[in-house]
């Protein structure tokens, strides 16, 4: 594998939640199929796909949350062209039809609770048809259009794109690497792929500064100030400020903004704070990049447990030992701290508190690295820990597809019961 075909795949821009913006990308697609006043709109969606919609920010919406605003707002863009970034076209004008829809009651949502992958199954019906798009897989994987009824065909692949089905190829490839040889991967990285790295950390740079504005000053004080403390803040500032709409490209990697931002901005921060070349740097990015997405596969594109801990946080605690100059050994004994601790952290849908859930998750990886760094690795004989770190990743990602289904569809449920008292935010 080459990176730039890694980062091709994995290393994308989007702006705001990738679940909403997934949802309006699919409704602005599906109503570029027919012409005239968008009437109404419908989705059908998987259950993960639901709960990380329900209350994040959107941005450009005035302040907007929910899954029904990101129909609404989809169904009202006037074409559908732009991708995960498509909350950068909405306007007024777009944010008043979007109103209308929402107060009228023009807009359904059903969630298909059969579904254990991402789906986003969108018609929107307008005075002259009705259009329909279905994503699979992968959040802007398109892989039906509908104009009234009839199939179209897909839009063909933009020249240097990666395709749709390259992520979750990726991640299997990844998955069935030794830390060694994704180690060695790392090591065969290129100036424009370090060029690309470091956009994407500048991105993510910037909405974590940005972040920190939004908190108080008494947050700041409570807190503490040692290094590591003021790293996995900065990490809660930009997942914050993502989470609540703010008008900032990121760098998603493996399909979300928050794995990104928990892998990049500490990485990068404590490399050139502490004097390591940047060629080191970058190598420790790249690796942490990898295990990630790595680990996604394991779990799932989307899990029932929190990605930016159980994936980013593993990932960044592998960068970590690079950085410092561990080896596989050592990189194997942060996997097993890292499984060790943080596993069935529960995600319970993408909103502002996953800042607080990143929180823990940075500052769980730089213990895993210090303790591994020492030789200190939490053993086989506890718990789910495997006889290396390879295998304790295997077994968290049982824990996540298998054992915590019944986790998940109780959280479903929850947000149902809070939909039918009328407190979904999005109203």
């Amino acid at each position: 594998m080459r990176i730039f075909y890694f980062l091709d795949a994995e290393w994308r821009p989007a702006l705001g939640c990738t679940e909403p913006a997934s949802i309006a990308f699919a409704a602005a697609t599906a109503g570029t199929m027919a012409d005239g006043e968008v009437r109404s709109a419908h989705l059908r969606c998987d259950p993960r796909i639901y709960k990380n919609c329900y209350a994040v920010g959107i941005p450009h919406s005035e302040g907007k949350t929910g899954i029904l605003w990101a129909l609404a707002l989809g169904a009202s863009l006037p074409e559908g062209s732009h991708g995960l970034e498509c909350f950068r076209e909405v306007t007024p004008e777009v944010l008043a039809q979007a109103g209308r829809l929402v107060r009228a009651g023009l807009l359904t949502v059903e969630v298909d609770s059969g579904r254990t992958d991402l789906l986003v199954d969108c018609r929107v019906h307008r005075a002259g048809g009705v259009g329909r798009t279905v994503i699979e897989g992968e959040h802007t994987r398109v892989v039906r259009l509908e104009r009234d009824g009839r199939p179209m065909p897909l839009p063909e692949r933009e020249p240097g794109v990666a395709s749709a089905d390259a992520p979750a190829r990726v991640r299997f490839e990844l998955a069935q690497m030794s830390f060694g040889e994704l180690v060695d991967l790392s090591r065969t990285v290129e100036a424009a792929d370090i060029e690309r790295l470091r956009e994407g950390a500048r991105l993510n740079q910037a909405i974590a500064h940005h972040g920190l504005s939004l908190f108080p000053r008494s947050f700041f004080h409570l807190t503490g100030n040692d290094s590591v403390t003021r790293l996995s803040r900065l990490v809660c500032a930009g997942v914050y400020a993502r989470m609540s709409g703010e008008d900032f490209s990121v760098m998603t990697l493996a399909g979300s903004g928050n794995k990104g931002i928990t892998t990049s901005v500490p990485l990068t921060s404590w490399g050139e704070d502490n004097g390591h070349p940047q060629r080191r740097i970058m190598e420790a990015l790249v690796l942490s990049l990898l295990v990630t997405s790595a680990t996604t596969h394991n779990l799932g594109a989307l899990s029932a447990v929190c990605g930016c801990s159980n994936a980013a946080g593993i990932g960044l605690a592998a960068g970590l030992v690079h950085l410092e100059g561990g080896d596989d050994r050592h990189i194997s004994l942060a996997m097993n701290n890292m499984v060790g601790n943080v596993t069935g952290m529960i995600c319970d849908g993408a909103k502002i508190g996953c800042a607080m859930k990143t929180m823990t998750s940075v500052d769980a990886a730089f213990r895993a690295m210090a303790l591994a760094m020492s030789g200190i690795g939490i053993p086989e004989t506890d718990g789910i820990i495997g006889l290396d770190g390879r295998e304790s990743l295997y077994n968290l990602g049982r824990i996540a597809r298998k054992g915590m289904v019944a986790t998940d569809s109780e959280i479903l449920r929850i947000m149902q019961e809070k939909l039918r008292r009328g407190n979904e935010p999005v109203q």
